[in-house]
């Protein structure tokens, strides 16, 4: 899912999206004019370890089991989330770093709702999920000292636009653009990842300046 490097992809600032799903993230690198950014990296990261497939979902454990057990299972598998995201996320900001200065982060999400407002059990244990893989990304570039910005992927769109001052349709217009020479799928995660990378872009260059 790597793209081939952009032809303007020697600027010294970029800024990293994700959109975070349940397991794993597309993650993209944007940097170049904070107006008319270039996508110089775009990825899959896994969250989760591939070889312990129940850690996609680990709050259903305890569903499935309803005992002590099962919360024991619960709290193991988010041990093994722990652990594989941040050695996978150390490993892909090194590479990001990678003659760029990161300057923030952006993460796409699908619902910043807390768990504990929620009855039902099974769409809890899947906001908890939501809420588990979010925080391992966020701690993960607060952990490189780069500024966390969240958006939820519903809204994303139309406050994106409003910041970076242009329609809905010319930024879709212009986020397809951006993907033009990636090579790989460019569908609606990885436009989110990215769009998630230039607001960061822009929001950070914007107080810095």
């Amino acid at each position: 899912m790597k793209s081939e490097p952009c032809p303007n992809s020697r600027s010294a600032q970029a800024a990293v999206g994700f959109r975070i799903k349940s397991g794993w993230a597309v993650a993209a690198l944007v940097g170049g004019a904070r107006q008319t950014p270039a996508l110089l990296d775009l990825r899959r990261v896994e969250l989760s370890d591939p070889a312990v497939p129940d850690a996609r979902q680990p709050f259903h454990a305890a569903l499935a089991a309803h005992t002590l057990a099962g919360r024991a299972e619960s709290q193991r598998l988010v041990g093994v989330v722990d652990r594989h995201a941040r050695a996978s996320l150390a490993e892909l900001f090194e590479v990001f770093a990678t003659g760029h200065q990161l300057i923030g982060a952006g993460l796409v999400v699908g619902s910043e709702v807390d768990p504990a407002t929620i009855a039902n059990e099974h769409i809890r244990a899947h906001a908890e999920e939501g809420r588990l893989f979010r925080t391992v990304v966020g701690d993960a570039a607060a952990r490189e000292g780069l500024p966390v910005s969240i958006h939820v992927d519903k809204t994303l769109l139309d406050n994106a636009a409003r910041v970076l001052e242009r329609s809905p349709d010319q930024l879709k217009r212009e986020l397809t653009a951006l993907g033009r020479e990636h090579v790989g799928a460019w569908r609606a995660d990885e436009k989110h990842a990215a769009l998630g990378a230039w607001l960061a872009l822009y929001t950070q260059r914007t107080w810095r300046t």
